[in-house]
């Protein structure tokens, strides 16, 4: 279902990568940034999840990591 609903560009998916090899994010990490990053895109009125809303949701994750 994720994939079906958590479409994303291609830089947001290479960012993403990035983020869960540098900052050793987990698999179920992987999935809580998509379905957040596709929460964000929905209050902004995008069809697709853009590179700027799996950013967005990494930082509110690697917030979550901090504490």
């Amino acid at each position: 279902m994720i994939g079906k609903y958590c479409a994303h560009d291609n830089e947001g998916r290479s960012f993403l990568e990035h983020a869960l090899t540098q900052l050793n994010f987990s698999a179920r990490a992987h999935d809580r940034i998509l379905k957040v990053a596709r929460t964000i895109a929905d209050l902004a009125q995008s069809e697709n999840i853009q590179s700027s809303h799996v950013l967005e949701a990494s930082a509110l994750s690697l917030d979550r990591k901090l504490w």
